[in-house]
């Protein structure tokens, strides 16, 4: 299966202003315009996660990247038919 990525470098000061980011990306995931987010700050990938997981069909995944002196959070979803 291949993921249809969107990858940002946006960091947050606050956890709200994540949220408030998250709740927007797991729309475009539901709406399967992307089927995964990849982000270097760790506020948003927590947020994504429990929007994500309020769908019951849908499992999510996700796997920390290590690149340089970063380290990415990747968040997707496999869904079950």
């Amino acid at each position: 299966m291949s993921i249809r990525w969107k990858e940002e470098t946006i960091l947050f000061e606050t956890f709200r202003e994540a949220d408030v980011w998250a709740d927007s990306i797991a729309n475009e995931i539901h709406g399967r315009t992307i089927d995964g987010y990849c982000t270097p700050d760790y506020k948003i990938a927590c947020a994504l996660a429990f929007y994500l997981a309020q769908v019951p069909i849908s499992r999510v995944r996700t796997r920390e990247i290590p690149f340089d002196e970063i380290i990415y959070y990747q968040v997707w979803i496999e869904t079950s038919q």
